[in-house]
């Protein structure tokens, strides 16, 4: 029911941004007695009437006259916030992205905003859930934990704390898995306490700084002397220390009152991360995920937003994070399509850092030992400053790296003579071992021998992959899950075969290989439960797992120094897709996973299996390293008018019946022809590769 104004009282214009598939912003009045400093600033969330639903907007602009007659507007339902929480310079740069992805402003303000506060919840932080030891665990002696290290460590770092210790801190910055507080507590040793209007502050030992070498030396000095905005691209080989970079440079910001955003592409990289900035760092850290509920990314993000953390470390939804007094943003492994939005608002989460640095008119680094071709193409072109860091840090060495021609090779479950002959070779020696394969589950494809029929997803386009030792088939696109048929669909053949190797098979096979050898599986099969990629990371860096089998998770940004040996199973993959990034992708990842090996005081090793041993930019990538295949690469995008030399648009349309969009596509193609348009070379329609 619409409200009347008191007489005397003109209700104000507020204009609003709703959480609508609609393009534009929505007109309201002002509630009655909202006058003056009452009424809702820019960036201020309001609860309105928006058809037959209230829903939670975010508001735009207040004054001025609506387009529409006044009687026709609703008054404003409810005000939620006194202070806006999207401040001046954020809502900035939501409209500046609502306008270069085409989205509805509405969800793009939506987006920045943690679930909490898009249901309408209070700003306001929760009270602090602390552990602290009870009598009973006060009075206890380290020897009663000799047979449970992690609860005696985290029942001595309870001991140095009488007040306790924030649960945020236990998990995130010391890493204490739940499994862990959850044995102290049953053996009733510890227990939860509430401390009301508490922000979690970190309390770990600090460790000194590592003297840099000559070109982390030069790369900070250089970095450090910006004062507005510039962008650097940080290219550094895996293990040349770029992390150190960034610690220095993260410590100045601190020292200058500033905070410091970081962004990584991957929940796997943040525990490791956070230990290394927390040992190093006298500020709390907000840390945003998706691993975490939506009632911890509230509390990380208003601590952001009030100032209370120096350093915000996240994934890619964390680049729309508030912040108090930015003063520094870097991208560690900008390279990788994690920070690509693939749905909803579809955004770059690099490309946003860098026009979100640009209004705040602060430094930016974007770090990688494998950068984007579009990032080195800006930087070679002297749009962004280029920075190489061209030597490992400390003594360790670049690992060796040949291919393994698997032509005309007997294998062993996809697995080569010589890289068997090598793993063991490795493990006789003391040496971890990792095996890479970017591809989970037991085989890609269940195919009729008699036939060729490949049992497909009953809801999507694609192949369905076997799991659990061949029991089930799983569809990696749409979810779906079925069993497997007995029989074949098409012909009622009797003989269907699991064709090729995954993560899964690979693992079975090593298991009747090397018994007795201590073996992990990292793929997300096997780490379903929260805490479960830590632990096993632990396991890994105390040596006790020798053998890895794993998928892209552990391709980047993780130090393990015993691993001398890695194994690429399969290096063919994006050779001949028709993705024209597919090879770049590849080479980035062959190259990243290939860093691990070797980081401590062993010699790296690394071999490549792969079908197609003359390829020559596999050849290039071999000898020369990415950098030199990256110019390569560049070389034929720029003869072929690709990006970063070009443009590309894509329309997709999708339906449940194939009639409706491609007469959509139709329609559009020839509104595009009818443009004539003479930069433009129109493509299709053609039907979807998925």
């Amino acid at each position: 029911m619409k409200q009347s104004p008191k007489s005397g009282e003109t209700a104000s214009i507020v204009r609003v941004a709703v959480p609508a598939p609609l393009r534009g912003h929505f007109d309201y009045l002002s509630q009655i007695g909202q006058v003056g400093q009452n009424l809702p600033q820019p960036g201020c969330r309001v609860r309105v009437q928006f058809g037959r639903r209230k829903l939670v907007a975010v508001v735009t602009a207040v004054g001025g006259e609506s387009a529409l007659d006044r009687k026709r507007l609703r008054p404003i339902s409810e005000t939620l916030d006194n202070t806006p929480v999207l401040g001046e310079a954020l809502l900035e740069l939501l409209d500046w992205a609502a306008g270069y992805y085409h989205h509805p402003i509405g969800e793009v303000y939506a987006t920045a905003l943690p679930v909490l506060l898009r249901k309408g919840e209070a700003a306001e932080r929760r009270p602090q859930q602390n552990w602290r030891l009870t009598p009973a665990g006060s009075e206890c002696e380290a020897q009663q934990f000799k047979r449970a290290p992690r609860q005696q460590q985290m029942w001595q770092a309870l001991q140095q704390q009488p007040d306790g210790i924030p649960i945020e801190v236990l998990r995130q910055t010391a890493g204490y898995s739940a499994a862990v507080m959850n044995r102290l507590e049953s053996a009733g040793y510890a227990e939860q306490i509430t401390v009301a209007g508490k922000t979690p502050s970190v309390s770990v030992k600090r460790m000194a700084a590592p003297k840099l070498n000559a070109e982390q030396a030069e790369s900070v000095a250089a970095l450090s002397a910006d004062s507005g905005f510039q962008c650097s691209l940080l290219e550094g080989i895996t293990g040349s220390g770029k992390t150190e970079v960034y610690l220095a440079l993260v410590e100045q910001a601190l020292e200058a009152g500033k905070q410091v955003l970081i962004l990584v592409p991957e929940i796997g990289l943040t525990p490791q991360l956070i230990a290394r900035f927390s040992e190093r760092l006298s500020t709390n850290l907000a840390v945003l995920h998706s691993g975490l509920n939506d009632r911890e990314r509230l509390d990380a993000w208003l601590d952001a937003r009030a100032g209370n953390a120096g350093v915000v470390l996240g994934t890619r939804s964390a680049v729309l994070t508030p912040l108090l007094r930015p003063g520094l943003i870097i991208v560690d492994e900008e390279h990788d399509a994690s920070y690509k939005q693939q749905d909803g608002l579809r955004y770059s989460a690099r490309d946003v850092a860098v026009r979100r640095a640009q209004l705040h008119d602060i430094p930016i680094i974007l770090g990688s030992a494998t950068p984007a071709l579009e990032s080195l193409q800006n930087a070679l072109s002297g749009r962004y400053r280029h920075l190489r860091l061209h030597q490992r840090a400390g003594v360790a060495e670049k690992p060796s790296m040949r291919l393994l021609d698997l032509r005309s090779k007997q294998l062993s479950e996809g697995l080569s003579p010589v890289l068997l002959s090598s793993v063991q070779t490795h493990l006789d020696a003391g040496g971890q071992v990792l095996l890479f394969l970017n591809r989970r589950g037991y085989a890609p494809a269940l195919v009729c021998h008699d036939c060729g029929w490949i049992a497909p997803c009953r809801r999507c386009d694609t192949g369905m992959t076997l799991h659990r030792g061949g029991r089930a088939l799983c569809c990696h696109h749409c979810g779906a899950q079925r069993p497997p048929p007995e029989v074949c669909e098409n012909c009622s053949g009797q003989e269907l075969l699991a064709v090729g190797e995954g993560t899964e098979r690979i693992a079975g096979a090593l298991r009747g290989l090397f018994p007795g050898v201590p073996m992990a599986r990292f793929d997300r099969d096997t780490l379903t439960r929260k805490g479960s990629l830590e632990e096993r990371l632990q396991q890994v860096r105390e040596g006790k797992v020798k053998l890895l089998v794993g998928t892209q998770m552990l391709a980047k940004g993780h130090d393990f120094p015993n691993l001398s040996l890695v194994g690429v199973v399969n290096a063919d993959h994006g050779l001949f897709s028709a993705d024209f990034r597919a090879f770049e992708r590849m080479a980035q990842l062959v190259t990243q996973v290939a860093g691990r090996a070797g980081r401590g005081e062993r010699a790296g090793e690394v071999l490549l299996q792969t079908r197609h041993p003359d390829h020559p930019l596999l050849r290039l990538l071999v000898a020369h390293g990415y950098h030199q295949f990256a110019q390569a690469a560049l070389a034929e995008r720029e003869a072929g008018g690709l990006p970063p030399f070009g443009y590309l648009a894509l329309l997709q349309a999708e339906s449940t019946q194939a009639a409706s969009p491609a007469a959509f596509l139709d329609a559009a193609a020839q509104a595009a022809y009818d443009l004539n348009a003479p930069d433009v070379e129109l493509w299709g329609p053609v039907p979807a590769p998925m």
